[in-house]
């Protein structure tokens, strides 16, 4: 049986690789793709990114193979291929293909996720190889449901951000990375420690969305909570955290932000992200449900059953999240 330990030990930006696809863009493009599809086919993502997948193909590529991706595509359904495709400097390699349909909130299909890992003539037979890819499927078409869910309310004059998706998705895969790593260094069967997770995350988003002046202090307990709630509230603090750096020091040039996270009495636990910035308009709702930000932390709250509050101070702004009980059932 392949647990989510294993599967999450083999998702990374490193060793299996992701790419979306949208399928309401003329020609179902390419939209996002990781590093490790960058590493496994020699593509750069800027010479994909608005491309169709078949450029992956080449002379000794299957008809039957890319039929029965294009019929599972025009049905929105799941398939699993092992198809040949070829690197960027004509090497041709097995690439074992999983396309699965992203539904929104009205279930209608908003993405493809495709799932790919470079196959080895050992590996082409093995059930487990593949059983660790569909659990890595599982896991990562629920996920990403949730989270671009939030993208497909944008107009067309409106357009999607590419680097707002990509910062969303590569955050995505770090709590996958961070999980493993908690999970082996808690010992605690299937419970991850989410002080050591959200430590991490949140300690990446202050390295790359901090600039010189903002000082970065944090303040995590301990705490073993299951996958589920481990992904969402990772996520939830990084939309809450990004959106400190970005928007609260506007023609500023110093300040801080503070992140504590803290177990409460009565059970569950609370989350507070302080800066000492500009602070937030008196007329702009905080989550605000007209941005793919506000969209997104909203359906975090309402999935972890939790409460956010903001408080605007004479200087900054404190947001404070209680999520209550029952987080810690495995």
């Amino acid at each position: 049986m392949i647990d989510d330990k294993a599967a999450l030990a083999n998702f990374s930006r490193v060793r299996v690789a992701m790419i979306l696809t949208d399928p309401r863009a003329e020609d179902n493009p390419i939209v996002y793709v990781n590093s490790a599809f960058e590493r496994t086919t020699g593509y750069a993502r800027s010479a994909v990114i608005g491309r169709n997948c078949r450029f992956l193909q080449g002379e000794n590529t299957q008809k039957e193979h890319v039929d029965k991706l294009r019929h599972a595509i025009e049905h929105a359904e799941d398939v699993t291929v092992d198809i040949l495709n070829y690197r960027a400097d004509g090497r041709p390699f097995t690439n074992r293909l999983i396309i699965a349909p992203i539904l929104d909130s009205n279930d209608e299909v908003i993405y493809f996720l495709g799932i790919q890992k470079e196959m080895y003539d050992t590996e082409r037979e093995e059930d487990r190889a593949n059983a660790l890819l569909l659990k890595v499927r599982s896991r990562v078409q629920e996920d990403l449901g949730m989270v671009l869910d939030s993208f497909s309310a944008q107009s067309d004059d409106d357009p999607i951000s590419f680097d707002a998706m990509t910062r969303r998705l590569e955050c995505l895969q770090l709590v996958y990375e961070s999980m493993q790593l908690s999970d082996e260094q808690a010992r605690m069967g299937n419970g991850i420690d989410l002080g050591a997770l959200v430590s991490r995350v949140a300690s990446g988003i202050a390295h790359d969305e901090s600039r010189s002046g903002i000082r970065y202090i944090q303040q995590v307990e301990p705490m073993i909570v299951n996958p589920d709630a481990a992904v969402r509230i990772s996520i939830l603090l990084s939309e809450v955290l990004s959106n400190a750096f970005s928007h609260a020091f506007e023609r500023m040039e110093e300040g801080f932000v503070e992140m504590r996270m803290s177990r409460l009495a009565a059970g569950g636990l609370r989350m507070t992200v302080t800066d000492d910035g500009v602070g937030l308009p008196q007329n702009v709702p905080f989550p605000d449900p007209n941005t793919v930000g506000g969209r997104l932390i909203q359906t975090l709250t309402e999935g972890l059953d939790a409460t956010i509050t903001p408080v605007r101070g004479a200087a900054g702004t404190v947001v404070m999240i209680d999520v209550p009980v029952g987080i810690t059932d495995i």
